[in-house]
């Protein structure tokens, strides 16, 4: 096979498109976790069921092209960020999904449903943790950019200001968590205790699609700063 043609066949005109696809993959499955929670609420898990299949369609397709990069990445790089900070965006993207996957999987294995006390508050803090996807995710898409101003001028500029935005919904995020948990915290006496420690692991589960994110946009900030 013709390596050169391969390699050039998988990345195109840019070098960090397939780590752009497989990050879109991963926010895609975060991003069904609303729909599938709300079906939860309404305890309609025939709903909920097709959602969470929807989930892990899409897990699995972040994981054929993780597995894909891993592959055909070349052992040199002729760009300004090495091979491992590529390895490393893909492991810290990856686990979008898993995280995604994990929520899902254990809220319908369990047929959890959240108190309709912190119903209202669990969504607001779950939103706020995928507008922290969703941030990483459009900062990532600015890497083809930066490229092409060879990682100088506005373009840094613009993606220092994305990732200190992305620190920011982190921060929000983290008080709506610590809330939250204050709410559940005062109605733990009326649930069954191995019901409200799943609940807590929901929470944390969720929080930490925050922090995923953030860690993408830490990585991203490691690797302009060099």
């Amino acid at each position: 096979m013709d390596q050169v043609g391969y390699i050039s066949r998988i990345f195109g005109a840019s070098p960090i498109r397939p780590l752009q696809r497989h990050f879109d993959q991963a926010a895609k499955c975060a991003h069904k976790l609303p729909k599938f929670v709300r079906s939860s609420f309404d305890e309609d898990w025939t709903r909920a069921e097709a959602v969470r299949a929807k989930i892990v369609r899409l897990e699995h397709s972040a994981d054929e092209l993780k597995r894909e990069l891993r592959l055909h990445l070349p052992k040199s790089l002729f760009m300004p960020v090495s091979r491992s900070d590529v390895l490393e965006m893909l492991s810290r993207q990856d686990r979008v999904a898993n995280k995604a996957k994990d929520i899902s999987g254990l809220m319908l294995g369990r047929k959890m449903v959240m108190p309709a006390a912190i119903q209202t508050a669990y969504l607001e803090f779950l939103e706020r943790n995928l507008d922290a996807v969703s941030q990483a995710r459009k900062a990532v898409h600015e890497l083809d950019q930066l490229f092409e101003s060879g990682f100088r001028g506005s373009e840094i500029d613009l993606l220092v200001d994305m990732t200190e935005e992305l620190g920011r919904i982190e921060d929000q995020s983290d008080d709506l968590q610590i809330d939250l948990r204050a709410q559940l915290f005062a109605i733990e006496s009326e649930l069954p205790p191995i019901d409200a420690m799943f609940i807590y692991r929901i929470i944390d589960w969720t929080g930490d699609l925050g922090d995923i994110a953030q860690r993408v946009g830490s990585r991203l900030h490691m690797m302009i700063a060099r």
